[in-house]
């Protein structure tokens, strides 16, 4: 017998009749009655005795019951369990992302994706640039959030959308700044330099090179969220990307964009013999509609 044979009997050995059977799997009568003759011819033995319009199981069919009880019981729970995975149910999503994101954007969507599905649980952590690699190929992570591919590494990729460099500062300190600042309009001022702070940084340090231009750099911060910090702190104004900028928000600081801007893309890394499953690509969907968001 096949799954098809069992799933028939035990239909309708609960139900009684074939047309219970048929209304029971929501199939036709003529395909439960081919199919369960089917069975029967490979069995060798009668299944059921017609009596009175119903089917009475023969004492065979009662000795095969509760094996086929058994496996049916087995195949609505694993019916259950693609449904769930479908669904999300039950399940965790393991995403890292640069602290620019993960302490942003990332917990925003995230937030957003637990309203529509309670039943998820997400497991986030922060990933420098340099360490990005290590944790997919260790499995500590499954999806990994970051501005920039490393370079020759066999990694899929999803776009997710674009961030841009903003110049932090306190608005008591440039408190004229037109809507869009230009680099140069930074010189003589206290910076707090991003340089070291992995590949953004690097395009910020590649733009001050190729305007010739040299800040008064009072302090270097690894990543952006020292700078605010500094910045928050009085030491002076820098450059950040958006959403740390966006983050750090508070009474008496300011954000403004560049001229001309300078801008990154944002990508949803994976291993290529993991990619991202149903549930992982819709929430990525999600978080890009976040990180989009203007």
């Amino acid at each position: 017998m096949n799954l098809r044979h069992i799933e028939i009997f035990h239909a309708v050995y609960v139900n009684g009749s074939v047309s219970a059977a048929a209304r029971a799997l929501n199939i036709s009568q003529p395909s439960v009655s081919k199919t369960l003759r089917h069975a029967e011819s490979l069995l060798g033995f009668e299944l059921f005795q017609r009596s009175n319009s119903r089917l009475v199981p023969t004492e065979d069919a009662h000795a095969l019951f509760d094996s086929v009880a058994g496996i049916q019981d087995r195949v609505r729970g694993l019916r259950e369990a693609v449904r769930n995975r479908r669904a999300g149910a039950g399940t965790t999503l393991r995403i890292s992302a640069l602290p620019s994101l993960a302490l942003g954007a990332l917990p925003t969507a995230a937030a957003r994706f637990m309203a529509l599905r309670p039943d998820v649980r997400f497991d986030l952590q922060t990933v420098h640039h340099d360490d990005l690699l290590r944790k997919l190929y260790e499995r500590e992570t499954d999806i990994a959030i970051a501005a920039e591919v490393p370079r020759g590494a066999p990694l899929g990729q999803i776009w997710l959308g674009e961030g841009e460099l903003v110049v932090l500062y306190r608005d008591a300190d440039m408190p004229d700044a037109p809507s869009r600042v230009e680099l140069t309009c930074l010189a003589d001022r206290p910076f707090i330099t991003p340089a070291a702070s992995g590949p953004i940084g690097q395009m910020f340090t590649t733009e001050l090179a190729r305007l010739a231009l040299e800040l008064d750099e009072v302090a270097s911060a690894r990543t952006f969220y020292i700078a605010a910090a500094l910045v928050r702190a009085g030491v002076g104004l820098s450059v950040v990307d958006n959403f740390t900028a966006e983050a750090s928000m508070a009474p008496g600081l300011a954000m403004r964009s560049l001229k001309p801007p300078l801008t990154f893309d944002v990508h949803a890394m994976h291993l290529l013999d993991r990619p991202p499953s149903a549930l992982a690509t819709e929430f990525l969907s999600l978080l890009s509609d976040v990180i989009e968001a203007p």
